[in-house]
């Protein structure tokens, strides 16, 4: 999102959760939509459930840590209407192989955060060493 107003980066958000509903590709052009966030180091606690900003805190803010932006990808589907009825869940794994934390939401079977510019189906995953997972994810 651009620095623009909080004012213009919801209007911005709101439209493009609007577009998602006749893409061609909506996974995709969220992952692509949130590529363009200001990034910083550390935000928020994965782990911690209670310390996550809404969807409108993180508009708000417009600094993003590689969880928040899953975060902010998972609010920006879960709100659009085309994804409504999905099943999501918030995986923190190791992978040993990279020797890296990684943050992956999963959309029904598709996994988007292994690869940073684009979503493959679970199954194509490498072993992973769970951390956590969360199903229960907040709704709005």
């Amino acid at each position: 999102m651009r620095n623009n107003t909080y004012e213009a980066r919801l209007a911005e958000w709101s439209s493009f959760r609007q577009s998602l509903e006749s893409s061609n590709d909506p996974i995709q052009d969220v992952i692509d939509y949130y590529k363009q966030v200001p990034v910083v180091s550390i935000h928020t606690d994965p782990y911690d459930m209670s310390s996550w900003p809404d969807p409108w805190q993180l508009i708000k803010e417009n600094n993003y840590c590689e969880f928040t932006k899953i975060l902010a990808i998972y609010y920006t589907l879960k709100l659009s209407e085309h994804f409504s009825q999905c099943r999501f869940e918030i995986h923190i794994v190791l992978d040993e192989k990279e020797s890296s934390l990684r943050y992956l939401l999963f959309v029904d079977n598709q996994a988007i955060g292994y690869y940073y510019d684009k979503c493959i189906d679970r199954t194509e995953l490498p072993k992973l060493q769970s951390q956590i997972q969360h199903t229960n994810l907040p709704t709005y």
